[in-house]
C-alpha cells in the first residue's frame, strides 16, 4: 500500500476527502506550504503541526545539491532528518531545472544542468530523478518531467509533451523496481512500521502546454500508464491567469475522478478557493511565504502591505476575523515596526500569519463542500485547528 484516497462529500464538482499516506491522513482539498530545503523559512515544524499543516512540499533539486540525497537518506529520509512526522510530497526538480534557462541542456536521456550555487556541472534523467525522491523518503514523489516554457508553438509544445510521457514511462519503472529502497522503512518509530507493506506513491504529470487538445492527449496517455494520483503541470510560468483556469478546467475532465488530482504551484487565496471549487484535491505555492517576506500579508479584508507608514499608529490587529498567534497577540503598528527595523521576527510573524489564512481558508472550504455550499472568497474567519 502507497496511498489511499476517498471522497467523502461532493458538491458540484468540488470535492471533501481524505488522502491517506504512510505518515499520516491528509484531509483534501489541501494547500501544500512549501518547504523548498526541509524547512518552510522562518516556521519551525511545531509551529506548523500547531497551524494544522497536514503535508509539507520539499524540493529535489535544492536538496540534492545542499546537503545532498546521500547525507539525508544515511540520517533516515527527510522525515526523521528534519523532525517532521507528518505527510510530505517532493517533486521531482524538472520545474526547477527548466528555470535555470542557460545553465541546462536537455536530451532524451535527461538534463545537464550547471548548479546555481557554484555552477557545478550535474545530470538529472527520470531514473535519477526516482533514487533522488527515494532517498529522500517523502510520501508521495512526481515523475521526472519537462515543463514547457510560455510562450511556446504547437509545435515545441507537443515534442515537450512526448518527452514527458516517455520519461514518465522510464520513471515508473525505475521506481517499481526500487520503491522498497525508501529509507523509512529500515527502522522503527514513524507512522510506517518497517514491517508494513507502506511505500511512496509515484504520481504522473500532465504537460501539453497552452494547447487544450495535447493536455487531453497527455492526460489519456499519462493515465495508460497508471499512476495513483495526478498532477497537472506547466501552469503559473508567465500566461495569464484566464488561460490558466482554462487549461485547468479542460485538463480536469480528462482525469479520474476517483484519484487526487494535484495543480503545482498555485496560488491566490482567491485562485485556490477556485480551482478547489473546479475540483482540485492538492495545491502548493511559495506565494504566502515569499510574500510574507516582503510585507505583503492576506487578510479577510483584502491584502496589506504592512511596510506602509500609515500602519505606524495602528493598534488594530493585522485581521479581525482571523485567529492566528499573530492576529491574537500583535498590532499593525507593531508588525510595521518589525518590518521596518529589519527584524527577523517580521518574517517570521508575517510567514506564520500568511499561512495560517491559506489553511484557514481550506478549512472553510472542506467545510462547504461538506455542506453541499460553494465558498466564493478567502476565509473570513479561523477555524479550529485540528
Amino acid at each position: 500500500m502507497s496511498i489511499q484516497f476517498k471522497i467523502d462529500a461532493r458538491n458540484g464538482a468540488a470535492r471533501a476527502g481524505r488522502l491517506i499516506t504512510p505518515h499520516g491522513e491528509v484531509e483534501t482539498p489541501v494547500f501544500m506550504p512549501v518547504g523548498t530545503l526541509a524547512s518552510v523559512k522562518g516556521v519551525s515544524q511545531d509551529i506548523l503541526e500547531e497551524l494544522g499543516v497536514q503535508i509539507l512540499l520539499g524540493n529535489t533539486y535544492h536538496l540534492y545539491l545542499r546537503p545532498g540525497v546521500e547525507q539525508v537518506r544515511k540520517l533516515g529520509g527527510l522525515h526523521r532528518f528534519m523532525a517532521w512526522p507528518r505527510a510530505i510530497l517532493t517533486d521531482s526538480g524538472g520545474f526547477q531545472v527548466f528555470s535555470l534557462t542557460d545553465l541546462r541542456k536537455v536530451t532524451e536521456e535527461g538534463v545537464t544542468f550547471r548548479s546555481h550555487l557554484d555552477g557545478s556541472s550535474h545530470f538529472f534523467s527520470p531514473e535519477s530523478a526516482m533514487d533522488a525522491q527515494i532517498g529522500l523518503g517523502a510520501d508521495i514523489i512526481m515523475a521526472f518531467d519537462e515543463c514547457t516554457e510560455y510562450p511556446a508553438d504547437r509545435e515545441r509544445m507537443q515534442a515537450s509533451m512526448e518527452l514527458t510521457l516517455r520519461w514518465a514511462e522510464r520513471s515508473k519503472k525505475h521506481f517499481e523496481e526500487h520503491k522498497n529502497e525508501v529509507p523509512w522503512r529500515n527502522y522503527v518509530g514513524t507512522a510506517a512500521s518497517p514491517q508494513t507493506e507502506a511505500t511512496q506513491a509515484l504520481f504522473g504529470i500532465v504537460q501539453g502546454g497552452m494547447d487544450l487538445a495535447l493536455r487531453k492527449e497527455s492526460a489519456e496517455r499519462t493515465i495508460a500508464i497508471d499512476f495513483p494520483g495526478y498532477a497537472i503541470g506547466g501552469l503559473s510560468v508567465g500566461e495569464p491567469r484566464p488561460l490558466t483556469r482554462e487549461v485547468v478546467e479542460s485538463t480536469l475532465e480528462h482525469l479520474p475522478t476517483d484519484k487526487p488530482r494535484y495543480l503545482m504551484g498555485v496560488g491566490t487565496p482567491e485562485e485556490i478557493i477556485e480551482y478547489a471549487n473546479l475540483g482540485i484535491d492538492m495545491m502548493d505555492c511559495v506565494l504566502p511565504t515569499r510574500a510574507a517576506r516582503h510585507g505583503l500579508l492576506f487578510t479577510s479584508e483584502g491584502k496589506i502591505s504592512i511596510k506602509q507608514a500609515r500602519y505606524a499608529g495602528d493598534e488594530a490587529p493585522l485581521d479581525p476575523n482571523c485567529g492566528c498567534r499573530v492576529c491574537s497577540r500583535y498590532s499593525r503598528a507593531y508588525l510595521r515596526h518589525l518590518y521596518a527595523s529589519n527584524e527577523v521576527l517580521a518574517q517570521v510573524l508575517n510567514t506564520v500569519h500568511n499561512l495560517s489564512f491559506y489553511l484557514d481558508t481550506m478549512r472553510a472550504v472542506r467545510h462547504s463542500i461538506s455542506l453541499g455550499k460553494e465558498t466564493g472568497s478567502p476565509c473570513v474567519q479561523s477555524q479550529p485547528k485540528p
